[in-house]
């Protein structure tokens, strides 16, 4: 599993897709393309389904754990106005995440943990649509 947190959360290699019900009081969604704190992964974020789907659209250095077309899809609730928590399944790996995503403003916080939450890892990233 420490290769798939090698580069980052998978989040990373995120295909969210949205249901209304994911966006936050505050008109704030996660809906849209979002880039790293790191600046080496953008992804892009719609709705598919009841589901959020993330795909990566541009990866910096794709010959490592990462590669355009990367994709995940997540099932999750709302917690609060900001706060969405659920699961993330990774399309390329076949692996499975607990999930917890926060918005503030243009940012968003992924946090991804396996193996009953016992690796976890957390990943910021900035709007950029």
């Amino acid at each position: 599993m420490a290769i798939l947190w090698k580069s980052g959360l998978r989040i990373g290699a995120l295909a969210l897709a949205l249901t209304p019900s994911l966006a936050a009081a505050d008109d704030a969604t996660l809906l849209g393309n979002w880039v790293r704190d790191n600046h080496t992964v953008r992804i892009a974020v719609s709705q598919c389904g009841d589901n959020v789907c993330v795909v990566n659209t541009w990866v910096k250095r794709p010959k490592g754990n990462e590669h355009i077309g990367d994709g995940l899809v997540l099932t999750l609730k709302p917690v609060s106005s900001t706060e969405f928590k659920g699961r993330a399944y990774d399309l390329r790996r076949h692996l499975t995440y607990r999930m917890t995503i926060t918005l503030q403003g243009a940012d968003m916080e992924t946090s991804g943990c396996i193996l009953f939450g016992v690796i976890c890892k957390s990943t910021g990233w900035q709007r950029i649509d």
